[in-house]
């Protein structure tokens, strides 16, 4: 065979292979019955951010029961909140069982996207990266009916704009391009950034670095996490009852969604409560430096910027060769950090400042119908229709795209909601491509700008959009544009139905959608607590036999009182 056309051709692309790609991948196959889909990831495996995270301590804040997809759940985890090699084995599974690789192209970065309103398709410019451009073709277009991002909000490295950042002579790394080669023990150590990131590392750090100094601009409201080890005895429990395992992971939803209130709704009774916890558990560990309790405890309120859930920060911050460094940074030096009132030198300074989470495509240039771009799109932030679809841009879906990030739940549950819903927007558009018709399907503006205005006006009522403190959920002009407004189940229901009626249809397979205004049920996946007279017997039985086994092994009795109170 000389040619290979499916090559360049596809009626799907999916541009990243992590949780979100992978999940609409799998639904392509599950919901659409098709295979006709390549999946473009720029690194080397999949896994997206825990393949490109794996610094010291990176582990997930969400339950690993509940940190899975529900469609394929692991009853193995070996901790109630599993660590970055443990989450990334479980997706490059995955992956394997649902024979996602031969769908896959690594090394692959998308440059761009182009809209063709004649062909009604995308045309995706991507880049081969590393060794195999001196092999192959160093760039090539693929031409699809239809284009899904998941490339999410945490995936391009955020570097601070510091005078001199370019001048430090000695080890410097960002968390997300973490050097294992280089030896930490005995080092001077810096640390810029102190959030969810740099809480996991510095306790690892510390053990090892002979000085530590951490770089503090705004403390972090922080609360226990409760990890533990899961026994042998209760992983096969949950590996041959199923049930038990589908009740504890309700039990761990409904948990969750009860968090929302304490995370998120300002100067609620639960949000006073948490921050009441936060500052008892940093006077029980930090017990006799009032000074450095003074420094870590925030002037806003609990949800204005992510809380931070760790068992050991305040302790590791608290030890003699630990210091924390609240003065303004004016530059860096080619030996080390310039401060008001001294020069520091350090060994190595590691950058733990998140990433660009406002630009959501970053660096992918979109250009949508009309020769729109998505710099002229989301000119005043970014959004989109129940944060997945975008206007001016036929035929395209994103996952965890603008105000779909949580501070309470796992996100996944977000992103099988969103993949269950593009793949419903997809299925018209792979009838049209069968009958050898076009279909472009774009979301309504005036639905699209109703839907945001409700959106912002809950969250100008939430701890998101508190003035009190500055955040990756939000832009300079305060808008926020990262975070959903509700709770999980609110936003499930949303995207459980599909409304023709928000859509404008264009192209010759128009009439396969029979009517406009059709509403079409999808469903979703119920999670939480919901019990049927039919089912309640079992379900008592399940968590009879939960209980039972948990309480006859001593490292879950912290939990049981967590769980089933």
């Amino acid at each position: 065979m000389a040619t290979r056309p499916s090559h360049n051709n596809a009626a799907v692309v999916i541009v990243g292979a992590g949780i979100s790609g992978m999940c609409t991948a799998i639904d392509m196959m599950r919901r659409n019955g098709s295979r006709d889909f390549v999946i473009l990831e720029k690194g080397s495996q999949v896994g997206g951010t825990w393949n490109d995270n794996q610094y010291p301590g990176c582990c997930s804040d969400v339950w690993s029961h509940l940190y899975s997809y529900s469609f394929d759940s692991n009853p193995s985890w070996s901790r109630e909140y599993p660590g970055q090699e443990e989450i990334h084995t479980y997706l490059v599974d995955v992956a394997e069982r649902w024979g996602l690789f031969r769908h896959l192209r690594f090394n692959t970065a998308v440059k761009e996207a182009t809209w063709n309103e004649e062909t009604k398709q995308w045309n995706t410019r991507v880049q081969i990266c590393g060794e195999k451009e001196v092999e192959f073709a160093k760039e090539y277009t693929i031409a699809s009916d239809f284009l899904v991002s998941g490339v999410g909000q945490l995936n391009m490295p955020q570097y601070p704009a510091i005078p001199g950042i370019n001048n430090f002579q000695g080890k410097m790394m960002h968390s997300a391009r973490w050097d294992w080669s280089y030896d930490l023990e005995g080092k001077k150590v810096a640390i810029i950034g102190n959030g969810a990131t740099a809480a996991q590392i510095i306790p690892e750090i510390a053990k090892v670095c002979d000085t530590l100094t951490v770089f503090q601009r705004t403390p972090n409201w922080v609360v226990p996490r409760g990890d533990a080890p899961i026994s042998e005895r209760m992983r096969t429990i949950y590996k041959y009852v199923p049930l038990v395992r589908k009740r504890y992971r309700a039990h761990l939803m409904d948990l969750r969604e009860q968090f929302f209130e304490a995370a998120i709704v300002d100067d609620s009774e639960a949000n006073n409560r948490l921050r009441a916890d936060s500052l008892a558990m940093m006077e029980c560990q930090i017990p006799e430096n009032p000074e450095l309790r003074a420094r870590l405890t925030p002037n806003y309120p609990p949800g204005c910027k992510r809380v931070i859930l760790s068992d050991d920060i305040f302790p590791a911050l608290n030890q003699k060769h630990v210091s924390l460094e609240t003065h303004h940074i004016k530059q860096i030096t080619k030996n080390g950090i310039k401060v008001e009132g001294q020069d520091l030198e350090f060994d190595l300074i590691i950058l733990a400042t998140g990433f660009r989470t406002l630009e959501f495509m970053y660096p992918i240039k979109i250009t949508g119908a009309g020769g729109r771009s998505i710099q002229d799109i989301w000119k005043d932030g970014a959004r989109a229709y129940l944060g997945v679809t975008v206007e001016s841009l036929p035929n395209f879906g994103m996952l965890y795209g603008p105000n779909t990030n949580l501070g309470h739940n796992s996100i996944i549950l977000m992103i099988e909601a969103q993949s269950h819903y593009i793949n419903t927007l997809i299925a018209p558009v792979l009838a049209a491509k069968k009958q050898h018709l076009s279909l472009a399907i774009t979301p309504n503006t005036t639905r699209l700008e109703e839907y945001n205005a409700k959106l912002q006006s809950r969250l100008k009522n939430l701890t998101f959009s508190s003035s009190k403190c500055d955040s990756w959920y939000k832009n300079a002009d305060g808008l926020v544009t990262n975070n959903w407004c509700g709770t999980v189940v609110e936003y499930q229901m949303k995207l459980s139905e599909l409304n023709w009626g928000d859509f404008d249809l264009s192209g010759t397979g128009k009439s396969i959608i029979v009517s406009p205004e059709k509403r079409v049920h999808l469903g979703r996946v119920v999670e939480e607590t919901r019990v049927s007279l039919l089912g309640l017997g079992a379900v008592i039985i399940a968590a009879a036999i939960t209980v039972r086994l948990m309480s006859q092994t001593s490292i879950f009795h912290a939990l049981l009182s967590k769980v089933y109170s």
